[in-house]
C-alpha cells in the first residue's frame, strides 16, 4: 500500500531576527503546523545542524535555520538524513519559499526543474541536490507571493524583501496562506498517487 511521506522544507532568513517577507516560507510553516494540528515547532538537530521541527505521520516540517542564501547544504544533508529511514519510493520533497513574481498572498505548487529566476535560495538547493539521484522522489517547490515593488533595481528589491514585515502581512503569511499551502500539498499527492496507480 503506497503511504507517502514528505519533507517540507521553508527557507528564509532566520527567525525572529530577520523578520522580513523574504522569510515567507517560514512564517507559512509557522501557520501550517496548527492547520494540520502538530505539535508546536520544537529544536533538533537534523542535516547537523540545530533547527525547528514539527514532524506528525505524514509530513515532516523542517524550517532551515540558515540564510537563505547558503540554504542548499543544510537541505541537501536533511533530505540525505531523512532519506535513509524511509523507502525513496515513498518520500518527497518540497521546498517552501517566498517568490517575487507572484501577487501577495498567491500560493503555487511549482515544477522543480523550472527556472529559479534568480532566487539564490533555490539556485544554493539546486547546486547541493540533484534530483536525478533520487528519480522515485518527487522534488517540488511550493511558491508564496510576496509582490514586488514598482521599482526594479536590486537596492529597491532588496530593501523590499529584506525589511522588517508589516503586522498586516505577517498575519496573512500565518493565518491565510498555510491552508493553501495545505491544499497544494494534497494536489502535490494527488498526482503522485495518479502517476503510479492509473
Amino acid at each position: 500500500m503506497f503511504n507517502p511521506r514528505f519533507l517540507v522544507v521553508s527557507i528564509g532568513n532566520p527567525l525572529p531576527k530577520y523578520d522580513s517577507l523574504h522569510s515567507a516560507g517560514h512564517f507559512a510553516l509557522n501557520g501550517l503546523s496548527k492547520v494540520l494540528r502538530y505539535p508546536a515547532f520544537h529544536e533538533v538537530t537534523l542535516g547537523k545542524q540545530k533547527c525547528l521541527v514539527s514532524q506528525g505521520s505524514k509530513y515532516i516540517l523542517v524550517q532551515s535555520p540558515t540564510l537563505m542564501n547558503v540554504s542548499g547544504g543544510f537541505v541537501a544533508r536533511v533530505w540525505q538524513d531523512i532519506v535513509k529511514g524511509h523507502e525513496a519510493s515513498s518520500l518527497s520533497l518540497v521546498i517552501v519559499h517566498d517568490e517575487l513574481e507572484k501577487d501577495f498572498g498567491v500560493v503555487r505548487l511549482t515544477a522543480w526543474d523550472r527556472s529559479h529566476k534568480g532566487h539564490n535560495g533555490i539556485k544554493s538547493i539546486k547546486g547541493s541536490l540533484s534530483q536525478g539521484k533520487y528519480p522515485e522522489s518527487p522534488f517540488a517547490r511550493i511558491a508564496i507571493g510576496i509582490g514586488r515593488p514598482a521599482e526594479r533595481d536590486a537596492a529597491t528589491v532588496s530593501k523590499y524583501v529584506l525589511d522588517r514585515i508589516a503586522d498586516d502581512k505577517r498575519r496573512v503569511l500565518e493565518e491565510e496562506v498555510p491552508w493553501k499551502v495545505a491544499e497544494q500539498l494534497i494536489e502535490l499527492e494527488n498526482e503522485w498517487r495518479s502517476e503510479i496507480q492509473p
